[in-house]
């Protein structure tokens, strides 16, 4: 069969897995690799020794920490499928990195803690999936660990999610005694053998024997309320977003990892089209197009490289290509596109819709950017989002001002912080979401820069992006000069020392707005 982007497209599987620190969503993207033949054996988030470091975890702080910090992206095959796997922090801290790269998904595994249900980050996190209408699987982990009732975990996701659950299998017990799934569709027994796993399917008949009649009542009671009470698995209104299969399982024992990676080849759906300016862009178009939704910089601690994370949205995509950006307009040649697997890498040449290459970028390639082949197309929905702490660095040495400046575009540019150079005064504000971001922020400055730097108080408890007509925005900046900055971009901002201040300008300034997100092709809309 001839390749096409439609043909192609067909087999892709780009999706995120998202979940509430702790609930072993790293732990479960090791064993789905493994699955997937791209590791021969898989590490875990807490194992000691860098021959057992999670793939996924690649950065030092990560793995002295044991919680991922940035989004890694590592593609492989099953069952004719190609997956793009994204595997994102989950810390709240780190929500801005995990928004973009929902930006790049067209679905979502959600892990969920079997004994603690829906936790605050998965709620978040899932909240951003509903608007961008992202279909989500759900896999309740940690079965061989006491867990909370099976029903009491499905009239929480539809009570507290607003999503309809269809079960995909049932757990047969729990904690010690937990003995493996029922198969809801074939009606077959997975039994569940511990440390490797298990997996061996029984037909549901034989089941008696190897159950006590207790635990035989109650599977058979439990499967006829499910599939009496409880919505039937529907393909379309899975893909719309409004419905949720469910499968119970252990990622640490591998074990329910098997039937998710099936479901996720079987059901989950292929890259989706995506939104620009004036119009949609199709994966079967000729074209390539994509979008920039991350960039990492010094993966390779040996050189001072930088990558840009592009997702293709249509068209083939072939090494040595020139592709326009969008704003500038400038032709960007691609001639060592790369495949990711998390740190490791190795250079491809084609790729094709729903794909996600690395294009190496010396600071020409920024998030929310667009490529395309003929130019004028510009996707729209990635957005910066104004920070909920701020800081003033300040150097040990002062001759390293320059270094600081570079060092601190760097990590603006990969999202790890927001940017500002106030009016008055030459030290740099860094903007984050949480504060584990600035220990990330000090942390990677001495690793990665040689820099020794406060993180000061700043003056300030808030940023906006400013909007409005050229006469208003200059009118508010000859009264609040103080509080005037801009971003990398140059675009206005306004630093308030208190909500009571922001309140009382937003009043005093009518024509003016205060943004709280910024959206990145309107930089050169404005520029």
């Amino acid at each position: 069969m001839s390749q096409t982007p439609a043909s192609e497209a067909a087999r892709r599987r780009t999706f995120a897995i998202i979940s509430h620190p702790d609930a072993g969503k790293t732990t479960l993207t090791e064993h789905l690799l493994l699955l997937g033949g791209a590791i021969h054996a898989a590490g875990r988030v807490k194992a000691r020794g860098e021959a057992r470091r999670a793939k996924s975890d690649w950065m030092k702080i990560e793995q002295e920490r044991g919680i991922s910090v940035t989004s890694a992206v590592m593609t492989f095959e099953y069952k004719n499928a190609v997956f793009n796997l994204l595997d994102t922090p989950g810390h709240e801290d780190f929500s801005e990195d995990t928004y973009r790269t929902l930006t790049a998904a067209d679905s979502a595994v959600m892990v969920i803690d079997a004994a603690k249900g829906i936790e605050a980050q998965t709620r978040k996190l899932f909240e951003v999936c509903r608007l961008r209408d992202i279909p989500i699987m759900t896999f309740v982990n940690k079965m061989d660990r006491e867990a909370r009732d099976p029903f009491e975990l499905l009239d929480e996701l539809s009570d507290q999610l607003q999503i309809e659950t269809a079960p995909m299998v049932w757990p047969v017990g729990m904690g010690l005694n937990f003995k493996g799934v029922l198969d809801l569709k074939s009606d077959e027994f997975v039994s569940f053998g511990g440390v490797g796993g298990g997996g061996e399917r029984i037909g549901h008949n034989a089941l008696a024997a190897m159950l006590d009649p207790e635990l035989k009542n109650k599977l058979d009671e439990d499967v006829s309320l499910a599939r009496d009470g409880l919505p039937a698995f529907d393909l379309a209104t899975y893909r719309e977003g409004h419905l949720s299969p469910v499968y119970f399982g252990s990622a640490l024992k591998n074990f329910g990892v098997s039937e998710l990676l099936g479901a996720l080849a079987d059901y989950a759906p292929p890259p989706r089209d995506q939104s620009a300016i004036g119009r949609a862009v199709h994966p079967s178009d000729e074209d390539v197009t994509g979008f920039v939704f991350k960039v990492q910089a010094n993966m390779d601690p040996n050189h001072r490289d930088r990558v840009a994370f592009l997702r293709l949205a249509s068209g083939r995509f072939r090494r040595n290509m020139k592709l326009k950006q969008s704003g500038t307009g400038k032709s960007i040649g691609v001639h060592n596109p790369i495949l990711f697997f998390a740190s490791e890498r190795e250079t491809v040449d084609e790729a094709w819709p729903g794909d996600i290459i690395g294009i190496p970028n010396h600071g020409v390639l920024r998030v929310g950017d667009t490529l395309s082949e003929g130019g004028g197309v510009i996707f729209t929905g990635i957005p910066n989002f104004a920070p909920e702490i701020l800081r003033r660095v300040r150097l040990a040495d002062p001759m390293k001002q320059k270094h600081l400046a570079r060092a601190l575009e760097s990590l603006a540019e990969e999202g790890v912080t927001q940017l500002f150079k106030p009016q008055i005064g030459s030290q740099w504000i860094v903007g984050v979401v949480g504060m584990l971001q600035l220990d990330v922020l000090k942390s990677r400055l001495v690793a990665e820069y040689g820099l020794d730097a406060d993180l000061e108080m700043a003056p300030y408890d808030a940023a906006r992006w400013l909007s409005g007509t050229d006469a208003e925005l200059e009118k508010f900046a000859a009264g609040n000069r103080g509080g005037m900055a801009a971003d990398r971009d140059g675009a206005p901002v306004f630093l308030a020392k208190s909500a009571w201040e922001m309140g009382y300008v937003a009043e005093k300034f009518p024509g003016v707005k205060f943004l709280k997100t910024r959206e990145r092709h309107e930089v050169h809309a404005e520029s």
